[in-house]
């Protein structure tokens, strides 16, 4: 009897075991299943020449490294890196590094891909890449993240360049990761001309080279979105509420400018916690609180604290995420009662809780039309390098939003002809251009 209770216990153990491990494979590739589906969806909508689609629908390269890092304490921790890079039809390949547990190979195939499509929309030169290591950063000291992030550009080698693919910030790295990447890569150059070098990374300190307003461009850009959609719907945007998922760098700066418009936050969620206010969050006091809370919202005296699963239920008009990737799903796509949503985030919504959106009547900015700001300011971070000039931040906030205006109405346009939502007549954009560079160039040899 003991025994068959003994066999019968382990049973059930290897069965919960093993839902787990479908559980996490289902999440680790829902991001490219995503980004799959889209393209497809866009593809058959606008007739995409054969090859071409069989060209995009996959990588071009994709790079992982195994590196040691001697820790503070003389111990050795080895890491793994990832750099895929996904097209680079329009030029070079360019896109983030994140720090964070979730990057994987198939996490990077999913945002170097949304980089290629961001890029063309964008009528940037640059295709997609994407990576980063798996670690989570607060973990581990300022000296040890320093050893480990010139340990890992050194393991990537040639497969970034200036000219060939140009990294940037993403989730948990920032300019001062940056510039360390800048000034490894430039020291195993020989002869080690930083000035040359300068612009393999964007997003760098701005006495290292960096660009002024490269801090606030995502945020920046998510606005100026915002306020393209509102003028075509004649919505004013002054006393609507919002809500906002994530308050990192893209989360703050999208409701700086937002509150700057007289808009109203009355909600906030971060991997803290959730907090709420109906009269109203003022992000700058946020923001100073959070920077003695070690970067969390949880426990701010001016809001009360709720539930996670409440905060996707609060009655507003405005809803940006700007956290992670999934974060909308089928669990609380019915929940959300916002009028607009505006992806701050890199696939915020999966495919499956965009129809159940749709079907509300709820309209979406898609991420690639939406986050494109940090891109775009890189790219004038990029062109300041090459060319040895330092732009002003009022020339990079009026150049950045006449960027997004155009790339805006061209997505606009891409709808209407098409007949479709926003986001199919964004991968319409980029997949065009896309298309018409191979029909001119055509496939080697």
């Amino acid at each position: 009897m003991f025994i068959s209770i003994l066999i019968h216990t382990f049973t059930l153990i290897l069965l919960h075991l093993q839902i787990m491990s479908n559980n996490t494979e289902k999440k680790r590739t829902g991001m490219y299943e995503n980004v799959m589906h889209e393209f497809n969806k866009a593809a058959d909508k606008m007739n995409l020449d054969a090859g071409v689609r069989k060209i995009l629908a996959s990588t071009q390269n994709e790079i992982v490294v195994h590196f040691p890092v001697k820790m503070d304490d003389g111990s050795i921790e080895v890491f793994t890196g990832y750099r895929v890079q996904h097209n680079n039809a329009l030029g070079p390949y360019k896109g983030g590094l994140r720090y964070h547990p979730t990057v994987d190979i198939d996490a990077a195939r999913a945002l170097a891909t949304w980089m290629t499509w961001k890029s063309a929309i964008a009528g940037l030169p640059y295709g997609g890449g994407k990576g980063g290591i798996q670690l989570d950063p607060s973990k581990y000291s300022k000296g040890e993240l320093e050893r480990i992030t010139r340990r890992f550009t050194y393991a990537l080698g040639d497969n970034i360049g200036p000219d060939y693919d140009i990294p940037a910030p993403d989730v948990n790295t920032n300019a001062q990761i940056m510039a360390w990447i800048s000034d490894t890569y430039a020291s195993a150059k020989s002869p080690a001309n930083r000035s040359v070098n300068l612009h393999v990374v964007t997003g760098k300190p701005v006495l290292s080279g960096g660009l002024q307003g490269r801090d606030r461009a995502t945020g920046f850009g998510v606005v100026v979105s915002i306020q393209k959609w509102a003028k075509k719907n004649n919505v004013d945007l002054k006393g609507k509420t919002f809500i906002i998922q994530g308050f990192g760098n893209v989360g703050y700066w999208a409701t700086h400018f937002l509150q700057e418009l007289g808009a109203k936050l009355i909600a906030v969620q971060d991997h803290t916690g959730s907090i709420l206010n109906t009269e109203g969050i003022d992000s700058e006091d946020l923001l100073a609180y959070t920077k003695t809370n070690k970067g969390g919202v949880s426990g701010y005296s001016k809001a009360k604290a709720i539930d996670n699963s409440e905060f996707w239920k609060t009655d507003c008009y405005l809803l940006v995420p700007a956290a992670l990737g999934n974060q909308i799903t089928t669990e609380n796509a019915n929940d959300i009662k916002a009028s607009l949503i505006a992806e701050g985030a890199n696939g915020p919504t999966d495919s499956a809780a965009e129809e159940i959106l749709m079907k509300k009547g709820i309209a979406i900015i898609p991420d690639i039309l939406c986050n494109s700001g940090g891109v775009i300011g890189s790219y004038f971070e990029w062109l300041q390098n090459k060319r040895a000039e330092i732009w002003e931040i009022d020339e990079v906030l009026v150049k950045l939003k006449q960027k997004i205006e155009t790339a805006f109405d061209a997505v606009v346009a891409s709808a209407e002809k098409y007949q479709t939502d926003y986001r199919t007549a964004a991968y319409i954009v980029a997949l065009a251009k896309i298309e018409q560079v191979y029909k001119e160039r055509g496939v080697f040899p």
